[in-house]
Protein backbone atom coordinates (compact mmCIF):
# COMPACT_ATOMS: atom_id res chain seq x y z
CA UNK A 1 0.00 0.00 0.00
CA UNK A 2 1.49 3.29 -0.65
CA UNK A 3 2.92 5.72 2.01
CA UNK A 4 0.20 8.58 1.13
CA UNK A 5 -2.54 6.13 0.80
CA UNK A 6 -1.61 4.76 4.53
CA UNK A 7 -1.14 8.03 5.78
CA UNK A 8 -4.75 8.74 4.91
CA UNK A 9 -6.52 6.27 6.26
CA UNK A 10 -4.50 7.12 9.93
CA UNK A 11 -5.37 10.49 9.52
CA UNK A 12 -9.16 9.87 8.96
CA UNK A 13 -9.48 7.66 11.63
CA UNK A 14 -7.78 9.85 14.06
CA UNK A 15 -9.71 13.00 12.95
CA UNK A 16 -13.25 10.70 13.27
CA UNK A 17 -11.56 9.97 17.25
CA UNK A 18 -11.34 13.93 17.68
CA UNK A 19 -14.84 14.82 16.37
CA UNK A 20 -16.62 11.69 18.66
CA UNK A 21 -14.38 13.27 21.55
CA UNK A 22 -16.07 16.09 21.11
CA UNK A 23 -19.33 15.15 20.64
CA UNK A 24 -19.26 13.34 23.87
CA UNK A 25 -17.85 16.34 25.64
CA UNK A 26 -20.54 18.23 24.55
CA UNK A 27 -23.18 16.35 26.90
CA UNK A 28 -20.74 17.64 30.43
CA UNK A 29 -21.11 21.23 27.95
CA UNK A 30 -24.83 22.35 29.39
CA UNK A 31 -23.66 25.95 30.84
CA UNK A 32 -20.92 28.15 30.16
CA UNK A 33 -18.79 27.66 32.99
CA UNK A 34 -19.05 23.66 31.73
CA UNK A 35 -18.37 25.34 28.19
CA UNK A 36 -15.07 27.21 28.95
CA UNK A 37 -13.82 25.89 32.32
CA UNK A 38 -14.96 22.02 32.28
CA UNK A 39 -16.93 23.09 35.69
CA UNK A 40 -13.73 23.90 37.39
CA UNK A 41 -13.47 20.48 38.02
CA UNK A 42 -10.00 18.86 35.87
CA UNK A 43 -8.17 16.48 38.08
CA UNK A 44 -4.29 16.35 38.05
CA UNK A 45 -3.47 13.97 35.46
CA UNK A 46 -5.92 15.99 32.75
CA UNK A 47 -4.92 19.56 33.81
CA UNK A 48 -1.04 18.53 33.51
CA UNK A 49 -1.47 16.86 29.84
CA UNK A 50 -3.96 20.14 28.82
CA UNK A 51 -1.14 22.28 30.31
CA UNK A 52 1.68 20.79 27.99
CA UNK A 53 -0.38 20.15 24.88
CA UNK A 54 -1.55 23.80 25.00
CA UNK A 55 2.50 24.32 24.55
CA UNK A 56 3.13 21.58 22.71
CA UNK A 57 1.96 22.70 18.71
CA UNK A 58 3.33 22.70 15.48
CA UNK A 59 5.55 26.13 16.45
CA UNK A 60 7.80 23.25 17.99
CA UNK A 61 7.38 20.23 15.58
CA UNK A 62 7.92 22.12 13.05
CA UNK A 63 9.31 26.21 13.87
CA UNK A 64 11.34 24.61 16.64
CA UNK A 65 12.77 22.08 15.02
CA UNK A 66 13.41 24.13 12.09
CA UNK A 67 15.05 26.49 14.21
CA UNK A 68 17.48 24.07 15.91
CA UNK A 69 18.46 23.08 12.43
CA UNK A 70 19.47 26.58 11.44
CA UNK A 71 20.94 28.34 14.85
CA UNK A 72 21.34 25.22 16.83
CA UNK A 73 20.10 25.62 20.87
CA UNK A 74 20.44 29.61 20.69
CA UNK A 75 17.89 29.59 17.94
CA UNK A 76 14.86 27.88 20.15
CA UNK A 77 15.26 30.39 23.32
CA UNK A 78 11.69 30.97 23.05
CA UNK A 79 10.59 27.83 22.73
CA UNK A 80 10.98 25.81 24.47
CA UNK A 81 13.08 27.45 27.18
CA UNK A 82 11.03 30.64 27.02
CA UNK A 83 7.64 28.30 27.05
CA UNK A 84 8.62 26.33 30.06
CA UNK A 85 9.65 29.03 32.06
CA UNK A 86 5.90 30.87 31.77
CA UNK A 87 5.06 27.73 32.75
CA UNK A 88 6.56 27.47 35.80
CA UNK A 89 6.29 31.23 36.73
CA UNK A 90 2.55 30.60 36.55
CA UNK A 91 2.95 27.79 38.84
CA UNK A 92 4.77 29.56 40.98
CA UNK A 93 3.37 33.10 41.62
CA UNK A 94 0.21 32.86 39.59
CA UNK A 95 -1.90 29.84 39.88
CA UNK A 96 -3.48 30.05 42.95
CA UNK A 97 -4.35 33.38 43.44
CA UNK A 98 -5.86 33.10 39.77
CA UNK A 99 -7.86 30.17 41.02
CA UNK A 100 -9.04 32.43 44.03
CA UNK A 101 -10.42 34.95 41.78
CA UNK A 102 -12.93 32.55 40.17
CA UNK A 103 -12.96 34.61 37.25
CA UNK A 104 -13.29 32.84 33.59
CA UNK A 105 -11.16 35.53 31.51
CA UNK A 106 -7.80 37.43 32.06
CA UNK A 107 -9.99 40.32 30.84
CA UNK A 108 -12.36 39.80 33.81
CA UNK A 109 -9.43 40.68 35.62
CA UNK A 110 -8.30 43.68 34.12
CA UNK A 111 -11.38 45.33 34.10
CA UNK A 112 -11.81 44.79 38.09
CA UNK A 113 -8.44 46.21 38.74
CA UNK A 114 -8.28 48.33 36.53
CA UNK A 115 -11.40 49.39 34.73
CA UNK A 116 -12.65 49.12 30.96
CA UNK A 117 -10.13 51.02 29.36
CA UNK A 118 -7.33 48.34 30.39
CA UNK A 119 -9.52 45.14 29.73
CA UNK A 120 -10.12 46.70 26.41
CA UNK A 121 -6.71 46.54 25.77
CA UNK A 122 -5.89 43.29 26.98
CA UNK A 123 -9.21 42.10 24.62
CA UNK A 124 -7.75 43.28 21.97
CA UNK A 125 -4.45 41.67 22.69
CA UNK A 126 -5.65 38.32 23.92
CA UNK A 127 -7.98 38.04 20.15
CA UNK A 128 -5.11 38.98 18.35
CA UNK A 129 -2.53 36.74 20.01
CA UNK A 130 -4.37 33.77 19.81
CA UNK A 131 -5.79 34.00 16.06
CA UNK A 132 -2.04 34.33 15.19
CA UNK A 133 -0.88 31.57 17.38
CA UNK A 134 -4.08 29.56 15.81
CA UNK A 135 -2.69 30.58 12.08
CA UNK A 136 0.88 29.21 12.88
CA UNK A 137 -0.65 26.10 13.61
CA UNK A 138 -2.90 25.74 10.81
CA UNK A 139 0.36 26.75 8.75
CA UNK A 140 1.99 23.39 10.59
CA UNK A 141 -0.84 21.27 9.48
CA UNK A 142 -1.11 22.34 6.09
CA UNK A 143 3.22 22.17 6.07
CA UNK A 144 3.07 18.59 6.75
CA UNK A 145 0.25 17.30 4.31
CA UNK A 146 2.58 19.11 1.51
CA UNK A 147 5.31 17.47 2.41
CA UNK A 148 4.51 14.09 2.87
CA UNK A 149 1.17 13.64 0.74
CA UNK A 150 2.12 16.63 -1.60
CA UNK A 151 -1.37 17.92 -1.14
CA UNK A 152 -1.29 21.46 -1.48
CA UNK A 153 -0.69 23.96 2.25
CA UNK A 154 -3.74 25.92 1.86
CA UNK A 155 -5.66 22.32 1.41
CA UNK A 156 -4.67 21.17 4.50
CA UNK A 157 -4.86 24.48 6.37
CA UNK A 158 -8.52 24.33 5.25
CA UNK A 159 -8.88 20.63 6.34
CA UNK A 160 -7.43 21.01 9.83
CA UNK A 161 -9.07 24.01 10.81
CA UNK A 162 -12.64 22.45 9.69
CA UNK A 163 -11.89 19.38 12.16
CA UNK A 164 -10.67 21.71 15.17
CA UNK A 165 -13.65 23.75 14.66
CA UNK A 166 -15.73 20.89 15.07
CA UNK A 167 -14.71 19.35 18.23
CA UNK A 168 -14.41 22.90 20.17
CA UNK A 169 -16.62 24.23 19.45
CA UNK A 170 -19.34 21.35 20.38
CA UNK A 171 -17.31 20.38 23.41
CA UNK A 172 -15.46 23.31 24.91
CA UNK A 173 -13.26 23.22 27.75
CA UNK A 174 -14.11 19.24 27.85
CA UNK A 175 -13.69 18.33 24.41
CA UNK A 176 -10.02 20.43 24.55
CA UNK A 177 -8.77 18.74 27.99
CA UNK A 178 -9.37 14.96 27.23
CA UNK A 179 -8.81 15.38 23.10
CA UNK A 180 -5.68 17.26 24.61
CA UNK A 181 -5.12 14.14 26.76
CA UNK A 182 -5.51 11.86 23.78
CA UNK A 183 -3.09 13.99 21.40
CA UNK A 184 -0.13 14.05 24.23
CA UNK A 185 -0.23 10.44 24.33
CA UNK A 186 -0.05 10.50 20.72
CA UNK A 187 2.72 12.95 20.43
CA UNK A 188 5.13 11.17 23.15
CA UNK A 189 4.73 7.82 21.46
CA UNK A 190 5.32 8.89 18.11
CA UNK A 191 8.75 11.43 18.96
CA UNK A 192 10.00 8.22 21.21
CA UNK A 193 9.60 6.20 18.15
CA UNK A 194 10.95 8.71 15.45
CA UNK A 195 14.18 9.46 17.90
CA UNK A 196 15.02 5.82 18.08
CA UNK A 197 15.06 4.80 14.77
CA UNK A 198 17.15 7.76 13.68
CA UNK A 199 19.44 7.23 16.22
CA UNK A 200 19.80 4.15 15.15
CA UNK A 201 19.64 5.03 11.76
CA UNK A 202 22.62 7.48 11.64
CA UNK A 203 25.06 5.49 13.70
CA UNK A 204 24.55 7.34 17.30
CA UNK A 205 25.94 10.42 18.72
CA UNK A 206 29.65 9.73 18.23
CA UNK A 207 28.77 9.91 13.90
CA UNK A 208 26.69 13.23 14.54
CA UNK A 209 28.92 15.29 16.94
CA UNK A 210 32.11 15.80 15.75
CA UNK A 211 30.09 17.59 12.07
CA UNK A 212 28.30 19.87 14.70
CA UNK A 213 29.73 23.39 15.15
CA UNK A 214 31.22 24.37 18.24
CA UNK A 215 28.38 26.43 18.81
CA UNK A 216 25.29 24.45 18.81
CA UNK A 217 24.27 24.42 22.23
CA UNK A 218 25.45 27.74 22.56
CA UNK A 219 22.74 29.26 24.57
CA UNK A 220 23.92 33.12 25.26
CA UNK A 221 25.15 35.65 22.41
CA UNK A 222 28.45 35.20 21.26
CA UNK A 223 29.16 38.86 20.18
CA UNK A 224 28.55 41.37 23.24
CA UNK A 225 26.95 44.11 21.42
CA UNK A 226 23.60 46.19 22.74
CA UNK A 227 21.42 44.82 19.75
CA UNK A 228 22.30 41.33 20.26
CA UNK A 229 21.65 41.52 24.41
CA UNK A 230 18.40 43.69 24.18
CA UNK A 231 17.39 40.57 21.27
CA UNK A 232 18.91 37.74 23.66
CA UNK A 233 16.16 39.76 26.72
CA UNK A 234 13.57 39.59 24.66
CA UNK A 235 13.73 36.22 23.65
CA UNK A 236 13.41 35.29 27.05
CA UNK A 237 10.36 37.45 27.71
CA UNK A 238 8.24 37.15 24.46
CA UNK A 239 6.84 34.21 25.49
CA UNK A 240 8.57 33.08 29.31
CA UNK A 241 7.08 36.37 30.56
CA UNK A 242 4.15 37.53 28.19
CA UNK A 243 2.29 34.51 28.08
CA UNK A 244 1.70 34.60 32.31
CA UNK A 245 -1.38 36.29 31.11
CA UNK A 246 -2.28 34.02 27.87
CA UNK A 247 -5.97 33.44 28.25
CA UNK A 248 -5.33 29.52 27.01
CA UNK A 249 -2.90 28.95 30.39
CA UNK A 250 -5.54 30.79 32.27
CA UNK A 251 -8.34 28.58 31.60
CA UNK A 252 -6.38 25.99 32.67
CA UNK A 253 -6.10 27.60 36.01
CA UNK A 254 -9.32 28.35 36.01
CA UNK A 255 -10.83 24.59 35.00
CA UNK A 256 -8.65 23.04 37.92
CA UNK A 257 -10.62 21.17 40.68
CA UNK A 258 -8.14 22.89 42.83
CA UNK A 259 -5.20 25.22 44.23
CA UNK A 260 -2.85 22.36 44.61
CA UNK A 261 -3.97 20.97 41.05
CA UNK A 262 -3.57 24.46 39.24
CA UNK A 263 -0.34 24.91 40.81
CA UNK A 264 1.45 21.79 40.24
CA UNK A 265 -0.41 21.03 36.73
CA UNK A 266 2.05 23.75 35.86
CA UNK A 267 4.93 22.65 37.32
CA UNK A 268 4.76 18.95 35.59
CA UNK A 269 3.43 20.60 32.88
CA UNK A 270 6.43 23.40 32.38
CA UNK A 271 9.02 20.17 33.66
CA UNK A 272 7.39 17.71 30.84
CA UNK A 273 7.18 20.26 28.16
CA UNK A 274 10.98 21.27 27.91
CA UNK A 275 11.72 17.33 28.36
CA UNK A 276 9.93 16.28 25.16
CA UNK A 277 10.63 19.72 23.66
CA UNK A 278 14.35 18.17 23.51
CA UNK A 279 13.16 15.27 21.04
CA UNK A 280 12.19 18.00 18.31
CA UNK A 281 15.06 20.17 19.23
CA UNK A 282 17.89 17.17 19.18
CA UNK A 283 16.09 15.73 15.65
CA UNK A 284 16.10 19.43 13.75
CA UNK A 285 19.95 19.49 15.28
CA UNK A 286 20.76 15.71 14.15
CA UNK A 287 19.09 17.05 10.51
CA UNK A 288 21.53 19.85 9.94
CA UNK A 289 24.14 16.98 9.70
CA UNK A 290 22.13 14.28 8.08
CA UNK A 291 20.20 16.52 5.55
CA UNK A 292 22.10 19.76 5.85
CA UNK A 293 20.69 22.68 3.03
CA UNK A 294 16.99 22.01 3.17
CA UNK A 295 15.38 24.64 1.51
CA UNK A 296 12.68 24.80 4.26
CA UNK A 297 14.51 23.66 7.41
CA UNK A 298 11.18 23.59 9.12
CA UNK A 299 10.24 20.62 7.02
CA UNK A 300 13.25 18.55 8.52
CA UNK A 301 11.04 16.30 10.70
CA UNK A 302 9.00 15.13 7.91
CA UNK A 303 11.89 14.74 5.72
CA UNK A 304 13.32 12.58 8.33
CA UNK A 305 10.38 10.47 8.77
CA UNK A 306 10.31 10.17 4.92
CA UNK A 307 14.06 9.26 5.36
CA UNK A 308 14.00 6.53 7.84
CA UNK A 309 10.37 5.23 8.81
CA UNK A 310 8.06 2.62 7.49
CA UNK A 311 4.68 3.92 6.14
CA UNK A 312 2.89 2.63 9.21
CA UNK A 313 5.44 4.58 11.56
CA UNK A 314 5.04 7.60 9.38
CA UNK A 315 1.16 7.45 9.90
CA UNK A 316 2.08 7.39 13.57
CA UNK A 317 4.02 10.27 13.32
CA UNK A 318 1.92 12.07 11.33
CA UNK A 319 -0.85 11.64 13.51
CA UNK A 320 1.65 13.18 17.26
CA UNK A 321 2.28 15.93 14.40
CA UNK A 322 -1.38 16.72 14.40
CA UNK A 323 -1.99 16.11 17.30
CA UNK A 324 0.36 18.71 18.02
CA UNK A 325 -0.92 21.28 16.22
CA UNK A 326 -4.72 20.89 16.99
CA UNK A 327 -3.63 21.20 20.80
CA UNK A 328 -2.99 24.32 20.45
CA UNK A 329 -5.33 25.49 18.01
CA UNK A 330 -7.93 24.03 19.60
CA UNK A 331 -7.29 25.82 23.15
CA UNK A 332 -6.78 29.18 20.67
CA UNK A 333 -10.17 29.05 19.46
CA UNK A 334 -11.34 28.45 23.30
CA UNK A 335 -9.89 31.16 24.24
CA UNK A 336 -11.51 33.69 21.67
CA UNK A 337 -15.02 31.90 22.24
CA UNK A 338 -14.86 32.84 25.78
CA UNK A 339 -13.72 36.27 25.53
CA UNK A 340 -16.14 36.97 23.14
CA UNK A 341 -19.01 35.21 25.23
CA UNK A 342 -17.59 36.79 28.72
CA UNK A 343 -16.70 40.16 27.46
CA UNK A 344 -17.54 41.41 24.27
CA UNK A 345 -20.90 39.88 24.53
CA UNK A 346 -22.19 42.16 27.95
CA UNK A 347 -21.29 45.67 25.59
CA UNK A 348 -23.35 44.97 23.04
CA UNK A 349 -26.40 43.12 25.08
CA UNK A 350 -27.12 44.15 28.66
CA UNK A 351 -27.31 41.14 30.81
CA UNK A 352 -27.08 38.78 28.27
CA UNK A 353 -29.16 35.07 29.52
CA UNK A 354 -26.66 32.25 29.79
CA UNK A 355 -28.37 30.65 26.47
CA UNK A 356 -27.00 33.12 24.50
CA UNK A 357 -23.65 33.44 26.08
CA UNK A 358 -22.81 29.93 25.51
CA UNK A 359 -24.68 30.17 21.91
CA UNK A 360 -21.84 33.18 21.23
CA UNK A 361 -19.24 31.41 22.66
CA UNK A 362 -19.48 28.37 20.09
CA UNK A 363 -20.05 30.47 17.28
CA UNK A 364 -17.51 32.34 17.99
CA UNK A 365 -15.03 29.67 17.57
CA UNK A 366 -15.46 29.60 13.74
CA UNK A 367 -15.87 33.24 13.26
CA UNK A 368 -12.38 33.83 14.70
CA UNK A 369 -11.17 30.93 13.41
CA UNK A 370 -11.92 31.75 9.72
CA UNK A 371 -9.65 34.68 10.57
CA UNK A 372 -6.90 32.68 11.53
CA UNK A 373 -7.17 30.48 8.00
CA UNK A 374 -6.97 33.39 6.28
CA UNK A 375 -3.98 34.61 8.12
CA UNK A 376 -2.22 31.40 7.78
CA UNK A 377 -2.72 31.28 4.06
CA UNK A 378 -1.06 34.58 3.14
CA UNK A 379 1.80 34.13 5.66
CA UNK A 380 2.47 30.57 5.49
CA UNK A 381 5.32 30.88 8.37
CA UNK A 382 4.95 28.91 11.39
CA UNK A 383 7.89 30.39 14.13
CA UNK A 384 7.23 33.77 12.94
CA UNK A 385 3.83 33.92 13.70
CA UNK A 386 3.81 32.11 16.74
CA UNK A 387 6.78 34.55 17.97
CA UNK A 388 4.75 37.92 16.70
CA UNK A 389 1.73 37.26 18.37
CA UNK A 390 2.88 38.17 21.47
CA UNK A 391 4.69 41.58 20.44
CA UNK A 392 1.72 43.79 21.73
CA UNK A 393 1.33 41.78 25.14
CA UNK A 394 5.25 41.93 25.76
CA UNK A 395 5.24 45.99 24.86
CA UNK A 396 1.81 47.00 27.00
CA UNK A 397 0.31 44.88 28.35
CA UNK A 398 2.09 42.31 30.76
CA UNK A 399 3.49 45.09 33.06
CA UNK A 400 0.11 46.62 34.04
CA UNK A 401 -1.04 42.49 34.50
CA UNK A 402 1.73 41.49 36.74
CA UNK A 403 1.73 44.82 39.17
CA UNK A 404 -2.02 44.22 39.24
CA UNK A 405 -1.32 40.77 40.40
CA UNK A 406 1.80 40.97 43.02
CA UNK A 407 1.46 45.09 43.74
CA UNK A 408 -1.06 46.28 46.09
CA UNK A 409 -0.82 50.18 45.16
CA UNK A 410 -1.39 49.18 41.42
CA UNK A 411 -3.93 52.10 40.29
CA UNK A 412 -6.05 52.69 37.02
CA UNK A 413 -4.16 55.54 36.26
CA UNK A 414 -0.49 54.12 36.64
CA UNK A 415 -1.88 50.93 34.49
CA UNK A 416 -2.95 52.81 31.70
CA UNK A 417 -0.38 55.13 31.63
CA UNK A 418 2.00 52.01 31.63
CA UNK A 419 0.01 50.48 28.49
CA UNK A 420 0.67 53.61 26.64
CA UNK A 421 3.76 54.50 27.32
CA UNK A 422 4.86 51.15 26.21
CA UNK A 423 3.08 51.12 23.03
CA UNK A 424 4.10 54.68 22.22
CA UNK A 425 7.91 53.11 22.96
CA UNK A 426 7.40 50.27 20.69
CA UNK A 427 6.10 52.11 17.77
CA UNK A 428 8.61 54.80 18.43
CA UNK A 429 11.49 52.51 18.43
CA UNK A 430 9.99 50.71 15.33
CA UNK A 431 10.37 54.00 13.37
CA UNK A 432 13.43 55.44 14.48
CA UNK A 433 15.75 52.50 15.46
CA UNK A 434 13.88 49.27 13.53
CA UNK A 435 17.05 47.08 14.50
CA UNK A 436 16.58 47.19 18.32
CA UNK A 437 14.05 45.26 19.87
CA UNK A 438 11.65 47.67 20.29
CA UNK A 439 8.70 45.61 22.26
CA UNK A 440 11.33 44.72 24.75
CA UNK A 441 12.08 48.63 24.64
CA UNK A 442 8.04 48.96 25.54
CA UNK A 443 8.13 46.90 28.19
CA UNK A 444 10.77 48.53 29.92
CA UNK A 445 9.26 51.92 29.26
CA UNK A 446 5.67 50.38 30.59
CA UNK A 447 7.62 49.15 33.98
CA UNK A 448 9.04 52.72 34.69
CA UNK A 449 6.28 55.20 33.81
CA UNK A 450 4.02 52.28 35.20
CA UNK A 451 5.77 52.71 38.77
CA UNK A 452 6.48 56.26 38.91
CA UNK A 453 2.61 57.67 37.80
CA UNK A 454 1.57 54.70 40.00
CA UNK A 455 3.17 56.29 43.19
CA UNK A 456 2.13 60.04 42.45
CA UNK A 457 -1.15 59.22 41.84
CA UNK A 458 -2.53 57.50 45.05
CA UNK A 459 -4.04 60.35 46.68
CA UNK A 460 -6.90 60.94 43.85
CA UNK A 461 -6.54 57.13 42.29
CA UNK A 462 -6.63 54.55 45.46
CA UNK A 463 -6.27 51.19 43.76
CA UNK A 464 -8.87 48.97 43.49
CA UNK A 465 -8.54 45.65 45.88
CA UNK A 466 -8.38 42.58 44.34
CA UNK A 467 -11.99 40.99 44.75
CA UNK A 468 -13.66 37.19 43.28
CA UNK A 469 -16.04 36.80 40.49
CA UNK A 470 -18.72 37.55 43.48
CA UNK A 471 -17.36 40.64 44.14
CA UNK A 472 -16.00 39.08 47.79
CA UNK A 473 -12.56 40.11 49.30
CA UNK A 474 -9.54 37.41 47.82
CA UNK A 475 -7.71 36.02 50.45
CA UNK A 476 -3.87 37.00 49.11
CA UNK A 477 -1.82 34.77 51.90
CA UNK A 478 -0.44 32.37 50.81
CA UNK A 479 -0.40 32.42 47.30
CA UNK A 480 3.26 31.20 46.39
CA UNK A 481 3.12 27.92 44.59
CA UNK A 482 4.19 26.03 47.41
CA UNK A 483 1.86 23.46 47.95
CA UNK A 484 2.61 19.31 47.89
CA UNK A 485 2.35 17.09 45.08
CA UNK A 486 0.13 15.05 47.25
CA UNK A 487 -2.30 16.24 49.74
CA UNK A 488 -5.16 14.74 51.79
CA UNK A 489 -8.88 14.81 50.02
CA UNK A 490 -10.02 17.60 52.58
CA UNK A 491 -6.84 19.13 51.73
CA UNK A 492 -7.16 18.97 48.52
CA UNK A 493 -10.90 20.48 48.20
CA UNK A 494 -9.94 23.57 49.75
Amino acid sequence: MPTETVIFIGVAIYMVMMIGVGLYASKKSSSVTDFMVAGRSLPLPICTMTVMATWFGGAMMLGGAGAAYEEGMYGVIEDPWGGALALILIGLFFARIFRRLKIVTVVDFMHQRFGAVAAGGITVTTLVSNVMWMAGMLVAFGTIFDSLTNIPVEVGIVAGAIIVFIYTAVGGMWAVAITDFIQMCVIIVGLIVLAIVVWFQVGGWSEISPHLSENTFQMFPTEHTRAEWLDYLRAWTIIGLVDIQAQTLFQRVSAAKSERVAQNAFYLGGIGYLGFAMIPIMLGIVGSVVMPGLDNPEFVIPEMAKAYLHPVAIAILVGAMLSAIMSSADSCLLACGSVASRNILPVIVKEPSARLSLLVARWSIPFFGLIGVLIAIKVQVVFDLMVDANILGLACIIVPFILGVWWQKANRTGALAGMFSGLAAWMTTNTVAPHLASDFIGLATSLVVMVVVTLATQTFDPPRPLVDSDGNPVDTRNRLGTLPLFSRKAQDAA
